[in-house]
């Protein structure tokens, strides 16, 4: 068999093996979350969320909605030096990312095993 058939061979083989998997894969909520800012981001985001008063009151002096906090969390990018991820009993990170208007928060939020708690939400100058 010529190097070219070889190559063809391979080459359909590995078409219908993409398509295949096209098809499979199709419509799932499938992500490839292996990095430790995004494996962190979807653990928090998997769990039910919990507003402290403070953090309430922080979004009603930045003027801003739960809906900015979670696409924040949904998005933005954590802080490892100033966090503390082994703190007992939950972990804390602090997630950072810009808003529409241009303007940077900082979201502090405890990791437990079954709920996530936002205690503090801060303007970044």
């Amino acid at each position: 068999m010529k190097l070219i058939q070889r190559i063809g061979y391979y080459l359909g083989g590995f078409s219908m093996g993409l398509i295949i998997l096209a098809f499979f894969l199709n419509g799932k909520k499938t992500s490839c979350s292996y990095g430790p800012e995004s494996r962190v981001l979807k653990n928090i985001n998997s769990k039910h969320m919990v507003f402290s008063k403070k953090a309430e009151d922080d979004i009603l002096q930045l003027n801003t909605d739960s809906v900015t906090v979670h696409t924040i969390l949904k998005k933005g990018s954590i802080d490892f030096l100033n966090s503390a991820p082994r703190k007992k009993p939950c972990g804390e990170y602090i997630i950072f990312d810009k808003t529409e208007n241009k303007k940077e928060i900082a979201i502090t939020v405890k990791n437990c095993d079954s709920i996530a708690t936002i205690i503090a939400v801060k303007a970044i100058d």
